[in-house]
């Protein structure tokens, strides 16, 4: 199949890929930009599983104040100072401290809450799904649901992020890493709140 060169643009501006890994997705896709782009995602999370192994030992400090109310703080690791100075990679730091501010996590990521606070939350959630009425053998799968919603509520990398609510702010980093070449991590955060 011929794919041009107009389409090839418009799916490396929309991802941040090469010329010719979009050329190649496109092909594969059969021209289809948003299968393409669900290609080229594949293959960039097997990437991204080789990159995430490597240490991020340098980085940033991104910040956000929301009409001097509301302020966050948020630290973002890459493996080394050249990405830290790159533009891309200030303004995810900005985007992360700006959804922190608008959505307010608890946690960065699932493995960071503590056993109490999931064991309470499980709880809390298998009488809501008792109070249902329904049988014995669907509750834990109901609980299960539940707590993926939990996770997406107060883990900063499972939330829709603010800015398009249509990925995670997982997805958003894994872009930035895919176009950036380098592995990024989150590895905290604070947020003020006046009056708090």
């Amino acid at each position: 199949m011929n794919i041009s060169a107009e389409l090839v643009k418009e799916l490396r501006e929309k991802t941040g890929v090469g010329f010719m890994e979009c050329k190649t997705a496109l092909q594969e896709a059969q021209g289809d930009i948003e299968n393409a782009v669900t290609i080229l995602r594949k293959k960039g999370l097997a990437s991204l599983a080789r990159k995430a192994g490597r240490e991020t030992k340098d980085g940033l400090i991104g910040s956000y104040v929301h009409n001097g109310k509301i302020g966050v703080l948020v630290e973002v690791n890459c493996e080394s100072d050249f990405v830290a100075r790159n533009a891309d990679f200030q303004a995810l730091a900005k985007d992360l401290a700006m959804h922190v501010a608008a959505s307010d996590p608890r946690f960065v990521r699932k493995e960071d809450v503590t056993e109490d606070i999931l064991a309470a939350e499980r709880e809390i959630l298998k009488e809501q799904a008792c109070a249902t009425g329904k049988p014995a053998n669907v509750l834990d799968k109901i609980v299960e649901g539940r707590m993926s919603k939990f996770y997406a509520e107060t883990c900063l990398l499972e939330q829709p992020f603010v800015k398009d609510p249509s990925i995670t702010v997982r997805d958003h980093i894994a872009a930035h890493i895919q176009k950036i070449g380098e592995n990024i991590q989150v590895r905290r955060f604070v947020r003020f709140r006046v009056g708090e």
